[in-house]
């Protein structure tokens, strides 16, 4: 059976990107399997993510606790562990080989200290007193959790999204604690037209009345915000194709509620479509679980990010990176494309890093990295194993597949 642990500890007082200092910055985090000095794999998460990566064994300290959804520092909103399907003993992730160990980020509402945690000094919630964080912010502190840990490498380190932008920081700044790495669906940077869809979302955030310039705690949560923004997410997560599979332009069921914001009279006349009920239902599902103020201070980070920052170049910035590095990329995703993906395997590349960049056929979107185990999980599993000569990635030399039998998988990632 495999040992799995969550656990939250402190790290002491923090100074972040920005120049500001918080007098302790305590991080939550999951563990599985046993750390024999060099089998470590860090895995980072995505934007609403948490440290609950994979399921334990029955009845373990990672089994998923009761609570209030995460506000005040629970998991339980995640119950389903996000990446269980890639990561747990016998998966690509096999953690009866490897000691996985996955950190929920500052700024989130997880767990680690954020938006929603105690201020010590005036024994209220930070709200938006918090400092500004970055990915770099991330990046640095779960390096001091993993000192505390006795992790000094890392075999390698994998995330998704921003959590590959998490991945990038960790080769760009830490390279020589990194043997290999998995920045999958992700970018050097985010592109005009997702960072203006995050500012609409943001807006949509700080326009309720309810945020209260994010002073809400112990009073009515700006949940109509939160639930717009989270919309336009997954708008921004599925594809053209998906959402015309999965929806269409039918009319939603009779059962079906139409929850209008605001109340629109005329509305009534028109049928209520089954792609809106679906998202005001998973829209309702998220304010349940998750902090306005986190989701504000988490998008501004991804947001953020410039692999280049500091540095002339992508390439530049890599150039210290000696290991080997897999880039995962999907046909659908245009939160971030197959092209960007192909650009930052053209950085490694330049940077003189063995580099494969594997292409994965699928129209589900962006959250093909999530719901597609069968076509992310033998990459992944060949690379830890014997990098980028590992069967089933992309040859490094030639940017061609050397296998391509994995069929898409089409399921939801937020429904049975």
């Amino acid at each position: 059976m495999t040992r799995a642990t969550r656990d939250t500890r402190s790290i002491g007082a923090f100074e972040f990107e920005c120049g500001e200092s918080i007098s302790e910055l305590e991080l939550a985090y999951e563990t599985y399997g046993e750390f024999t000095g060099d089998n470590a794999v860090l895995v980072c998460h995505a934007l609403t993510g948490s440290a609950h990566v994979a399921s334990g064994p029955r009845g373990s300290e990672s089994s998923p606790r009761s609570g209030d959804g995460g506000q005040h520092g629970d998991a339980a909103g995640q119950a389903r562990a996000w990446w269980d399907a890639i990561v747990g003993p016998g998966k690509a992730i096999d953690t009866t080989e490897y000691f996985v160990v996955c950190v929920n980020v500052p700024g989130s509402c997880y767990g680690s200290t954020g938006p929603a945690s105690i201020d010590p000094a005036t024994d209220e919630p930070y709200g938006a007193d918090f400092p500004p964080v970055t990915v770099t912010d991330w990046t640095r502190a779960q390096r001091r959790l993993l000192d505390d840990l006795g992790v000094s490498s890392l075999h390698a380190v994998v995330g998704g999204s921003v959590g590959g932008m998490n991945v990038l920081e960790w080769v760009k700044r830490y390279p020589d604690r990194v043997e290999r790495a998995i920045p999958v669906a992700t970018a050097a940077r985010l592109d005009s037209q997702c960072v203006a869809i995050d500012g609409i979302a943001r807006r949509a955030i700080t326009t309720d009345p309810d945020w209260n310039g994010g002073d809400y705690y112990g009073g009515p949560n700006p949940d109509d915000g939160l639930a717009l923004a989270r919309q336009l997410g997954h708008v921004m997560y599925l594809s053209k194709e998906s959402m015309a599979n999965k929806f269409g332009r039918r009319a939603a069921g009779r059962d079906a509620v139409r929850d209008t914001f605001p109340a629109d009279p005329a509305a009534g006349f028109f049928p209520y479509r089954d792609v809106e009920s679906y998202l005001d239902y998973n829209a309702d599902a998220f304010v349940d679980r998750f902090d306005a103020n986190s989701y504000l201070y988490l998008t501004r980070a991804m947001d953020d990010y410039d692999l280049a920052a500091g540095h002339g170049s992508d390439a530049d910035a890599l150039a210290g990176f000696d290991g080997e590095v897999l880039c995962l990329s999907f046909t659908g995703d245009w939160h971030f494309t197959t092209d960007q993906a192909a650009a930052l395997a053209d950085a490694f590349r330049t940077a003189g890093v063995e580099t494969a960049h594997h292409v994965i056929d699928s129209d589900h979107g962006h959250d093909a990295f999530l719901v597609e185990p069968e076509n992310v999980g033998p990459p992944i599993a060949d690379f830890l194993a014997d990098g980028v000569a590992g069967r089933a990635v992309t040859d490094a030399r030639t940017g061609t597949d050397r296998e391509t039998a994995f069929a898409p998988v089409h399921a939801s990632l937020f429904g049975d």
